[in-house]
Parts: structure tokens; sequence; C-alpha cells
């Protein structure tokens, strides 16, 4: 399977995934860190990928995303953005709505 091809996987098996440096614990780079937090705090479950430990997902997702830096975080297979716009979404409650809903979502019976 083809790098691009994984990173399509990814964000359709992952309904809430963020791309950063480093992992929820240990971040490795401060807006991989406030990203994390704020998701953290919104209280739900969500994946992510270690792109410093995973070069070909850091080089090529720029390209597939059409977004040149990381963090990433993408809900529901579209992508939300980095930490600058995570901030104000937080900021002004739309995060924990949208990560909330989406969440609700993955876990509900199909009908």
């Amino acid at each position: 399977m083809d790098i691009l091809e994984t990173i399509k996987e990814q964000i359709e098996q992952n309904t809430i995934i963020i791309y950063m440096k480093g992992s929820p614990e240990q971040p490795q780079c401060g807006f991989s860190a406030q990203s994390t937090q704020m998701l953290m705090a919104c209280g739900e479950r969500f994946a992510y990928i270690d792109i410093l430990a995973n070069p070909e997902i850091r080089t090529t997702l720029p390209k597939y995303s059409d977004w040149p830096t990381f963090p990433q975080l993408f809900v529901e297979g579209e992508l939300i953005g980095g930490c600058d716009i995570l901030t104000e979404m937080y900021e002004n409650g739309e995060l924990q709505t949208l990560v909330s809903e989406a969440s609700q979502r993955a876990t509900s019976p199909a009908d």
C-alpha cells in the first residue's frame, strides 16, 4: 500500500485523528501539545499519528490536505485545521461541539 492510501485509510477509519509531532502524552512541539490538550479537554477519544516517527506521512500529508503545517486535525474525514484554528474553535465552544457530535455519530447504531 502506498503512503497516500495509508493516509486515506487512517482518516477514513478514525472519526477524530490528529497528525502531530510526538504523542499526546509526550508532544514534541508546543503547537502539538496545545492542540492535544484541547482535544483531551473535549473528553472524547481520538487517534493520533506521530509524524516524526513516520517521515513519509510527514512529507505526503501536506500535499494530500493542502495544509503545510502540523498538527493537522481531521474530523469525520474533513480537515479542520491546525493549532490556531483549533484554539479559536475551542475558545468559542465549537471544537467541543464538533468533537462530541462526531463521536456520538460514530458510536450510535446505524438506522
